[in-house]
């Protein structure tokens, strides 16, 4: 908020904010995860043509494997496929055969249904080789795929392979599986569709290891995925992010498994479907399987485990399962073969009906999160990128699923803008601490752009700026460090850590900081829905250094209340600028203290943005422990608004700063509160 002699001015802010941060190269996302497969495949060959001709390599399909498959064994660095071949469109069951069987490495590109004939044959695959559907037109129907010994270094990706069932449901004549693989290794099955096979949808059989099988959809099968046929314990393989939904048993059942890594799994068994659910995840032998962040719904016996098995659970969530849940036994740590990232639990159903199977187009970076799409970056290059924005810019715009930017420790000294048009980013720090990771610039109101075109406003201040919805950070600090003392000169001091004008942000474990303006909450209209959820946070400053339009709930954070330039105690916590008939600011659960004298900050007051007598500011601060720094008297006035027209109240607080019910300081009621709690503010929106 602007500030002149200590006095506020509402005629203030009558301008637009002015967003600061770089803009988005809408051609970078094109150049990196290339056109949709339809497009693409179109384009590179006419309808016409009478055979399969060599097209362009698409960015994705320098793609490599995570998990298992991507360990350095037998030979073989990791598993990346027909990357170093040509990359040709397939139509036919005779030119796919032709190029799967090649010795050459190829990138095949599945452009359509193609039936298998005769009914339940699996094509073989050679080694170096990337089978991939065209968007979600590549359908392999009747048969499948099979990879024998020693077939090592194939990826297999945004196929739909279904239909090769003879109508006997445990069928023991039909060995017909969508993926068979015998000996093999180093395979990736990555964002398929598999479903109504004569047996198994995948079986991993012989010492087949060093698999990973991520974001399939695997459904409406008995025998799903069977893991083992061998009384060897060597194989390894991860399996995460794959939907289990009316599959009857082997979800997996893994036999004699080294190693087995299960994580973020959905496995969902609906009441009154015609296929019920024998067992869930199945430990066998000699196996020894680590299983993680998954969700079990009405799964029966949804963990099984053999007395010579060892299974660690973690962190599952098991909802309307029955019968046997078991685990026991030492396995092993997964990250000491690769590096993973665990979504929560709790997430996992939404985030796999909406980013598992194939997609119409994939991303550029292995270990896809809920799209094919994890980018990352690290200053010393060791990542795809070297700065955020850089991969920000890199998501292809409108994007319909989950883009995960995972920034590893180090200092960021640069503005990153998520434009409107980028939904669905997530940029989260891969350190152990949000310390280890910081987003810092110095920009302020006043402070000139770069390119000669005036100044930056307050919003255009923002080191970090997020225009679009379904955002989610986490792990990080987000920092300007303006320094208010050496520019006395300018104008304003408003300078913004973080700013928000989104709807659906949620905003986990950060460190927001600043001085003047710290956070602004806002949305990106006055019609807009803007909706926040910060928790296990930190946010420092001194003046309305949580303020704007926002519909925000802080939950479970400490606000951290900072001297001025001048070493001077005096500040305001909040700043809200709510539309009439909308909720403001909900501060619950929380703690509000800092290094300043007793009785100098303010809990808020009202914004009216523009002078807008339109506007109902709204700050709710509950259920917090407010230090000696908060005034007797927490609400104050702002250009010319009395916070007594507005909305300010609290409820059931604790500390030092906290007093009773007054004239000047009005506590909400009982029954009040029960309509001020975060479900009233977030709606239909559960983060």
């Amino acid at each position: 908020m602007r500030e002149l002699h200590g006095k506020p001015r509402h005629r203030r802010r009558r301008t637009a904010l002015v967003t600061g941060a770089p803009l988005a190269v809408a051609a970078a996302g094109a150049l990196v995860y290339g056109t949709a497969f339809g497009a693409f495949g179109e384009d590179a060959e006419p309808r016409a043509a009478a055979a399969p001709a060599p097209a362009a390599a698409p960015a994705w399909a320098d793609d490599a494997a995570d998990g298992f498959a991507s360990v350095h064994a037998q030979g073989q660095k990791g598993t990346y496929g027909g990357r170093d071949g040509k990359t040709v469109t397939v139509r036919t069951l005779a030119d796919l055969e032709k190029y799967a069987t090649a010795r050459e490495p190829y990138v095949i590109v599945v452009a359509g249904t193609i039936a298998v004939d005769p009914k339940g044959k699996e094509i073989k695959v050679a080694s170096d080789k990337t089978i991939v559907g065209a968007g979600t037109a590549g359908h392999i129907v009747g048969g499948g795929f099979f990879l024998g010994r020693g077939v090592h270094n194939v990826i297999i990706r945004n196929l739909t392979i279904r239909d090769a069932y003879r109508g006997t449901w445990n069928d023991k004549e039909h060995d017909w599986d969508a993926i068979q693989m015998d000996g093999a290794h180093h395979v990736w099955i990555d964002h398929n569709d598999l479903r109504h096979m004569a047996d198994g949808l995948i079986d991993s059989r012989k010492d087949t290891t060093h698999v990973t099988v991520s974001w399939n959809r695997l459904s409406d099968n008995n025998k799903t995925f069977g893991i083992g046929w061998t009384e060897n314990a060597t194989a390894d393989l991860t399996i995460h992010h794959n939907w289990f939904r009316e599959t009857e048993q082997r979800n997996p059942s893994t036999d004699n498994v080294a190693h087995a890594h299960l994580y973020n799994n959905y496995l969902q068994d609906d009441a009154g479907t015609r296929i019920t659910s024998s067992y869930g995840s199945y430990a066998r032998g000699r196996t020894k399987m680590v299983l993680e962040n998954s969700y079990f719904k009405g799964v029966n016996n949804p963990v099984v485990k053999d007395s010579s098995a060892a299974l660690v659970r973690r962190g599952n969530v098991f909802s309307g399962t029955s019968g046997r849940n078991e685990s026991g036994g030492t396995a092993f740590d997964p990250k000491t073969y690769y590096k993973y990232t665990l979504d929560r639990a709790a997430d996992v159903p939404a985030l796999l009906k909406s980013g598992a199977g194939p997609r119409s187009s994939l991303g550029t970076a292995a270990g896809a999160r809920a799209a094919g799409r994890v980018l990352t970056v690290a200053k010393d290059g060791s990542g795809r990128y070297t700065s955020v924005q850089k991969a920000v810019d890199a998501v292809p715009a409108g994007n319909t699923s989950r883009a995960v930017i995972r920034v590893a420790p180090g200092t960021y000294r640069e503005t990153v803008e998520v434009p409107a048009n980028k939904p669905h980013v997530t940029v989260e720090g891969t350190g152990s601490s949000r310390k280890d990771t910081v987003i810092v610039f110095n920009n302020a109101a006043g402070t000139p752009k770069p390119d000669g075109s005036g100044t930056y406003g307050t919003g255009g201040s923002a080191t970090f700026a997020v225009e679009a919805d379904d955002f989610t950070a986490r792990n990080l600090t987000v920092s300007n460090d303006f320094d208010e003392a050496r520019n006395q000169n300018l104008d304003g001091h408003q300078a913004v850590a973080l700013r928000t004008a989104a709807d659906r942000v949620r905003l986990d474990s950060l460190i927001v900081s600043g001085d003047q303006d710290t956070l602004l909450l806002d949305t990106a209209g006055k019609d807009r829905p803007g909706r926040v959820h910060l928790t296990n946070s930190y946010v420092i400053g001194n003046t309305d250094f949580v303020f704007g339009r926002a519909t925000a709930v802080i939950d479970k954070s400490v606000l951290t209340l900072k001297k001025r330039w001048d070493g001077t105690s005096a500040g305001y916590v909040t700043a809200p600028s709510t539309a009439a008939g909308r909720k403001g600011f909900l501060i619950t659960r929380c703690t509000v203290n800092g290094d300043v004298a007793a009785r100098s900050f303010h809990l808020g007051r009202p914004w009216h943005a523009g002078g807008d007598a339109t506007l109902d500011p709204q700050t709710t601060v509950r259920d917090t422990v407010l230090s000696a720094a908060i005034k007797p008297g927490p609400w104050t006035d702002m250009g010319g608004f009395s916070w007594k027209d507005d909305r300010f109240a609290e409820y059931r607080n604790s500390g030092p700063g906290a007093g009773g019910p007054r004239g000047d300081r009005p506590h909400l009621t009982d029954a009040q509160a029960t309509s001020q709690e975060t479900a009233d503010w977030l709606g239909d929106w559960k983060p």
